[in-house]
């Protein structure tokens, strides 16, 4: 019969031996020692100069002094003098001065992190995974680097996403305080998607991308195109904002038809143009101007244009066009002028038209 016991070498008390408290003392320390074994570190060498009652080590390679030949052991300082533990295969060790936690492999201390991960159900980084979220992180950064060619990569870098089918979704949510304002990916096509929300139900498309052709659209792009379906009487001498009453098309209902004329939905760049028709009333010696107009008072630079040769009816026609930064609110009408005599801007093809650009 063994006189210690097989994993932790503790000594037995024999029949019949004295002094039994010392066996068993040496075994409770040595118990006290290895249990919930935490070390202070790994590296040293040679023993502390000043160790605590219970202080313990791993031993690091080519020990010295009272540690020597204790590679990789345990050294526990108790009752003034060092024990050695020599480790078996299979023993935890917290280091308390790197936050790691070891395994003994049979030859040296490993990290107790595998190398490997597979098949698991739930990986939680800084927070708890469930069954509806099975990876979670709670972190203030994440880094994703591709394997440089001196590393045995390529240099290149992807990260994929797959869904099942083309009706199915995939996409990124983004959230502010677990309320979605934005989607990003392939939903419930294979179209790709950007589509923003204020409240995390109603959501709209700021940019779609056909994948089959590449053409891209942009669904919520102020763009309007107005015109008149009947002749607009212009006097000689003024100014006169031209009535259009109908639309082709008013995309986010840009175009104001009760008031005839555009109003800004949002600071940005726009492009506008226009065409004025002539229509004859007493003479064709009529001289026709065109311009574009600010908040009903300031000509827009570049917008105004002019004939002042004799002008067919019907046939004669001035094409305005420009760029104009407006901010949100800011309205843009068209307006006609007559000198010489008046006339008419002719129903169906005078028109008015713009969109946001920038």
């Amino acid at each position: 019969m063994s006189d210690a016991t097989t994993h932790l070498l503790l000594p037995y008390i024999l029949a019949a031996q004295a002094q039994k408290h010392v066996t068993h003392n040496e075994a409770l320390r040595i118990l006290d020692g290895l249990v919930q074994l935490s070390v202070l570190d790994r590296d040293l060498t040679s023993p502390p100069g000043s160790p605590s009652d219970g202080d313990r080590y791993i031993v690091g390679s080519g020990a010295t002094g009272d540690w020597a030949g204790w590679d990789l052991n345990v050294a526990l300082w108790t009752d003034g003098a060092w024990l050695r533990l020599p480790p078996r295969t299979g023993w935890r060790a917290w280091v308390e001065d790197e936050g790691v936690l070891l395994v003994y492999d049979g030859a040296d201390w490993i990290g107790a992190t595998p190398a490997a991960l597979q098949n698991m159900a739930l990986l939680g980084l800084g927070t708890t995974a469930d069954a509806a979220n099975p990876f979670s992180a709670k972190l203030n950064a994440a880094l994703w680097t591709a394997k440089t060619v001196a590393e045995g990569g390529t240099g290149d870098l992807f990260y994929t996403m797959n869904k099942e089918g083309a009706g199915d979704d995939l996409g990124l949510t983004l959230q502010t305080g677990f309320v979605t304002k934005a989607l990003v990916g392939l939903f419930g096509s294979d179209r790709f998607r950007l589509a923003v929300s204020a409240d995390g139900s109603t959501f709209f498309d700021g940019l779609s991308v056909d994948n089959a052709t590449g053409i891209v659209d942009q669904p919520r792009l102020p763009r309007f195109k107005a015109y008149t379906n009947y002749d607009n009487y212009v006097g000689v001498g003024t100014w006169t904002k031209i009535g259009l009453n109908n639309t082709d098309y008013n995309d986010q209902g840009a175009f104001d038809a009760a008031n005839n004329r555009f109003v800004a939905p949002a600071d940005g760049t726009y492009l506008f143009g226009a065409t004025l028709l002539y229509k004859i009333n007493a003479s064709t010696t009529a001289r026709m101007s065109g311009r574009l107009v600010l908040n009903g008072t300031t000509e827009i630079r570049g917008s105004l244009g002019e004939i002042s040769a004799t002008h067919v009816s019907l046939a004669t026609a001035i094409w305005l066009q420009t760029m104009v930064p407006l901010t949100a609110g800011d309205t843009v009408e068209l307006q006609g002028y007559f000198r010489v005599a008046d006339g008419y801007f002719a129903a169906d093809h005078t028109s008015f038209w713009g969109c946001k650009v920038g």
